[in-house]
């Protein structure tokens, strides 16, 4: 009796385990797949920054600022949002519902903004001063530290604010000239249009007459008559915009303009003030994208001083960073080169003279940290793994590089002013995110945050990362594979090679979930195998596999993707009768491209916001590529998907938003308009009113149309 209520106690032991176990094994909703559910997120340590010139970070926790000692980790409440308010409050001015965004520049001050207003809060003595304001429609805000002056546009035209006080830099009546603005549609890593000099007494700026550039009409449904919004869209082979950069002296209230050629179609990046001001540098791309000038101008007169130096190439050259100037010295700086065919940092001084490569090697330097200590600089590169982003010292004097970073997987660091410290965030195959202090010779100080996996109790098929050797130059391609949730090797499964194929995006990395995202994951619980293969072209693996693309689009790519493909149809457990390919933008094209430049290798194929036609595409990226129209017919011919509509076979859907001003809807409307005359099926699904990308409610409608298409066709 006895071993019959032990034996039952054990068999309800049990069913209450399984029963846990089931309980605690979740399944992924659509919302999840979506980014709709912030408690899937890792968790972010708010605010984390550095505290002025010191020793301390800081950062914010339940609407409270805390400091904390590098060297002993101690935190101190430095202010909370109550005191905050009762500060506002006590200055006549509005409270906040939660703690603004703060720039903590000196151990007891700190700057913020709200609402176009900008202030210094001195939380010691508890006084809060208004330093400055801009009208509430003032776009691309720059506010200068030093000065507390604020530069801004207010459409096409740049102003200035100072004390409250406007004061309106260019007056340019013509719409088709813009001042202050990003110029070259985000290329060549533009991501501003204005550049406050050292001393804050000067600030330049990129002026584009894009008059000539074509208007292209994107129509807003949201009116009982539709409204036309024009904006300016250069494609390949069409004029393009002319760039000069203008520099305006606060002192003066003079405007002058580097002596550029302003009726040129080439390009200007890589803007850097000398440390003194004196001095502004540009590199000129010209028109062709293959031959670089850094240019070194007197900023008071605009005129040339002197070419520093050159750099070209058959295939293109692409200057993506700015120079990085050595406050110990400031006559030497470092630039970022992919001249010898790998990202690398040159050291030059401002007469260009080549002073010395100081790093080199078959990996690629991603982003420069700055110069530390006399004698070191920090960067971040995959010298151990192209999968993989580390941080490095390199010493000036004789080349020595440190690797920083501890552990394996994708990093990112907020040094202190010294350089003795770094705050390293990372997160890797089996971190999602981690909080690190390093000191200067990478020894851990401590783990400031350590995060749980928040999909820890979630159904996950088991993801995998490896290589297969490309046909084209027997290069290693990396690979990622996603199980299916409870995978048996016995069955057969459908797979869903998911797609981008393009230069500046990697899609397989040392990463958390390997780079692949929650959608992935979500279509793999939902029983398909997920594969994904970074083909030639895709980043961070040098320039000769990126350049294999140059002016043949898709087509190189393809002859990768199908090495994926036949290693898939070698595997027992993979249905090869059921598999489909999806992707966006580039992937849209590539996805398109498999569909009907292959047929029959795919049953299925969903592609987003995707290029057709390159000569539909804006210049900037379009020629880099494939050069123009005009200059290469056959390449353009060759990758233009209207030429093989009439092979597609199986299901294919292409998705587009309406508003897209990146590949314009043109692309996938005449797709569709030469499948209806080639009396070709397929479906096609628009978003009204959204972008490039899907965002918001209408995200949780696509990727459950993207999961019904293929649970219903695959």
């Amino acid at each position: 009796m006895k071993r019959f209520i032990s034996m039952m106690a054990i068999f309800i032991f049990a069913s209450h385990f399984t029963l846990f176990a089931q309980q605690k094994q979740k399944m992924m909703s659509a919302a999840d797949a979506s980014w709709l559910n912030p408690t899937l997120f890792p968790k972010r340590i708010p605010q984390l920054q550095w505290l002025g010139k010191t020793d301390y970070y800081v950062f914010a926790k339940k609407n409270s600022f805390f400091k904390a000692d590098a060297a002993r980790g101690k935190a101190v409440l430095l202010f909370d949002k109550a005191t905050l308010n009762t500060d506002l409050s006590k200055s006549g001015m509005d409270t906040v519902k939660q703690l603004p965004r703060f720039t903590f520049f000196a151990p007891d001050k700190a700057g913020f903004s709200l609402r176009h207003r900008f202030y210094v809060y001195d939380f010691q003595n508890h006084n809060i001063k208004k330093v400055n304001q801009v009208p509430d429609s003032a776009k691309n805000i720059s506010f200068d530290n030093k000065t507390e002056r604020v530069a801004f546009t207010i459409k096409n035209n740049l102003y200035m604010a100072e004390n409250g006080k406007v004061t309106q830099i260019t007056h340019d009546k013509n719409p088709g000239y813009v001042n202050g603005q990003i110029v070259s549609r985000n290329e060549f890593g533009i991501d501003k249009g204005i550049f406050w000099s050292p001393g804050g007494e000067k600030i330049a700026f990129y002026h584009k007459d894009q008059s000539r550039v074509f208007n292209y009409p994107l129509v807003d449904i949201n009116h009982r008559i539709a409204k036309v919004e024009n904006i300016k869209y250069p494609m390949a082979g069409t004029p393009s915009e002319y760039v000069s950069l203008g520099i305006y002296n606060i002192k003066t209230g003079k405007t002058i303009f580097l002596k550029t050629d302003p009726k040129s179609e080439q390009y200007l990046t890589s803007v850097t003030w000398g440390p003194a001001g004196k001095y502004i540098y540009t590199a000129i791309l010209n028109h062709g994208q293959n031959h670089m000038w850094m240019n070194k101008y007197d900023a008071s007169t605009g005129v040339l001083v002197k070419t520093l130096f050159e750099e070209a190439n058959p295939k293109y050259v692409e200057p993506l960073f700015p120079l990085y100037f050595n406050p110990f010295n400031p006559n030497e700086f470092v630039w970022n080169s992919r001249r010898d065919g790998w990202r690398q940092l040159y050291l030059y001084n401002t007469d260009g003279k080549l002073i010395k490569q100081l790093t080199k090697g078959k990996w690629e330097v991603t982003k420069m940290l700055g110069f530390f200590m006399k004698d070191k600089v920090y960067f971040v590169s995959t010298k151990e793994s192209p999968l993989q982003q580390n941080l490095y010292s390199v010493d000036l004097r004789n080349n020595k590089i440190i690797r920083l970073s501890p552990d394996h997987g994708t990093h990112s660091a907020i040094v202190s002013k010294d350089g003795r410290y770094l705050l390293d965030i990372f997160s890797s195959t089996n971190v999602c995110r981690d909080y690190k202090l390093i000191n200067y010779r990478g020894k851990v100080i401590r783990t400031i945050q350590q995060d749980k996996d928040p999909l820890a109790d979630y159904k996950l098929g088991k993801m995998s990362i490896f290589t297969l050797k490309s046909t084209i130059d027997g290069a290693p391609l990396y690979c990622r594979m996603i199980k299916p949730a409870n995978f048996d090797s016995t069955k057969k499964y459908p797979v869903i090679v998911y797609v981008y194929g393009g230069p500046h995006v990697q899609l397989i990395t040392d990463s958390w979930l390997g780079g692949a995202g929650f959608m992935l994951n979500y279509l793999a619980e939902n029983g398909y195998l997920i594969f994904t293969l970074d083909n030639h072209g895709s980043e961070n693996r040098g320039r000769a596999f990126e350049q294999v693309i140059f002016r043949h689009l898709g087509t190189n790519e393809i002859k990768d993707q199908i090495t994926g493909v036949n290693y898939l149809k070698s595997l027992p457990y993979v249905d090869t009768t059921r598999m489909g390919v999806d992707g966006w933008s580039f992937g849209g094209f590539m996805t398109t491209s498999l569909m009907v430049r292959t047929p029959g290798v795919f049953k299925v194929g969903v592609a987003g916001g995707p290029v057709i036609d390159w000569k539909y595409y804006e210049v900037m990226y379009g020629e880099r590529y494939m050069d123009t129209p005009q200059e290469n017919p056959k390449g353009y011919k060759e990758a233009s998907l209207l030429n093989y509509v009439h092979n597609l076979r199986g299901h294919l859907m292409l998705i587009h938003g309406t508003m897209d001003p990146v590949v314009m809807w043109q692309n996938s409307l005449l797709f569709l308009q030469k499948a209806i005359h080639e009396d070709k099926l397929m479906d096609y699904f628009v978003y009204p009113g959204q972008q490039h990308g899907v965002v918001g409610k209408d995200r949780l409608q696509l990727t459950r149309k993207i999961k019904s298409y293929f649970d219903e066709w695959l």
